[in-house]
């Protein structure tokens, strides 16, 4: 039990760590958050700040997933601990929820696609792999980040039900809750997106820039 909470205590301050803010005002001297759509991702760094700015937020973002759940299967090595999947699951979970709600930057953060991405990598890079294809084309086709995100989300706990093979640690009887809580924590933090997309309001990014 200690383990678990020292993981999630972890991974939840790795993702609190909100590299667009520390870029945006290292780079364009305001927070990113105060511009565009108010949101502490990529998508945003990329209209506010731009493309040098967007693409090491991405990497640092996705590296928060991959470090997180490192560290969670170090915990589980050094200290032999026998649920090694659960530890994986806690990492995953805490570390979107410190990119939602980082501590250090008054709980405002980003939407925790990029760092999901990097999660899913870690745990299993097969399903990371398809999802990530997937978003990319439906981003590609409709111009729209929030959708791709939002149905990249949706194919991770699908695919969970087809895919038993190639994961980081066993699977665990417990993969596919952390595969639904993941899909819900982005589809929530997507919510106003959600509703724009249905409204046919919703922000296009264009390639020509």
């Amino acid at each position: 039990m200690v383990y678990n909470v020292i993981t999630a205590i972890i991974a939840y301050l790795i993702g609190s760590v909100n590299f667009s803010v520390i870029l945006s005002k290292k780079m364009a001297g305001f927070d990113v958050r105060e511009k565009g759509s108010g949101n502490a991702g990529t998508t945003n760094m990329l209209r506010s700040v731009g493309k040098k700015a967007a693409a090491l937020t991405l990497i640092c973002d996705v590296l928060k997933g991959v470090v997180a759940i490192l560290i969670a299967m170090f915990i589980g090595w050094a200290f032999k601990v026998e649920n090694q999947s659960l530890l994986v699951q806690i990492a995953g979970i805490a570390v979107v929820l410190g990119h939602t709600f980082p501590i250090f930057f008054g709980f405002k953060g980003g939407k925790g696609v990029a760092t999901s991405l990097g999660i899913l990598i870690m745990s299993n890079w097969q399903i990371g792999l398809i999802c990530l294809v997937f978003g990319v084309l439906l981003i590609a086709l409709t111009r729209m980040v929030s959708l791709g995100s939002c149905a990249a989300a949706v194919l991770f706990p699908v695919l969970t039900l087809f895919i038993t093979d190639n994961y980081i640690v066993e699977q665990g009887s417990g993969y596919l809750i952390y595969s639904i809580i993941l899909a819900v924590i982005v589809l929530f933090n997507h919510r106003s997106n959600i509703k724009r997309i249905m409204s046919g309001t919703e922000n296009r990014i264009s390639f020509n820039k």
